[in-house]
């Protein structure tokens, strides 16, 4: 069994966050019971309090590849999310997955054509509450 490290998330974050799950339908916010699980399991604090190297929403991050291959993603509410390859939608497994980790942590990461891989969190590009958009 994985255990899972807290994560630290923005009241803003999770007011959002939970709007949004509560307004889909309910078959669909069933699909995204690990986003829930992830807001529920969250320490939740003010905008101004959230650590400069943690995923916000909007945060831009830098990736390593196993291969040492690097790439940038920011992440996005689904009506941000346009099918560009350098989004990923919070309703995404993955992007999920992504929200309140840290510089220096690992996630895995689907591969194209099946399979996983490991990719670790390089560095927050940008980050709104680093920024001083604190109600974005």
């Amino acid at each position: 069994m994985t255990v899972k490290t807290g994560i630290v998330l923005s009241s803003l974050d999770v007011d959002r966050l939970e709007s949004l799950l509560g307004s889909l339908p309910r078959e669909e916010r069933q699909q995204h019971a690990g986003l829930q699980e992830e807001l529920d399991r969250a320490e939740v604090v003010e905008p101004r309090d959230v650590p400069p190297d943690v995923v916000s929403m909007n945060s831009t991050v830098r990736f390593a590849m196993e291969s040492g291959e690097e790439f940038n993603l920011t992440l996005v509410y689904p009506r941000d999310s346009d099918g560009s390859a350098d989004k990923v939608s919070i309703l995404a497994p993955v992007g999920s997955a992504l929200l309140g980790l840290s510089v220096g942590e690992q996630i895995d990461w689907p591969k194209p054509g099946g399979g996983k891989m490991t990719v670790k969190i390089k560095e927050i590009i940008w980050q709104p509450e680093r920024a001083g958009e604190f109600h974005r």
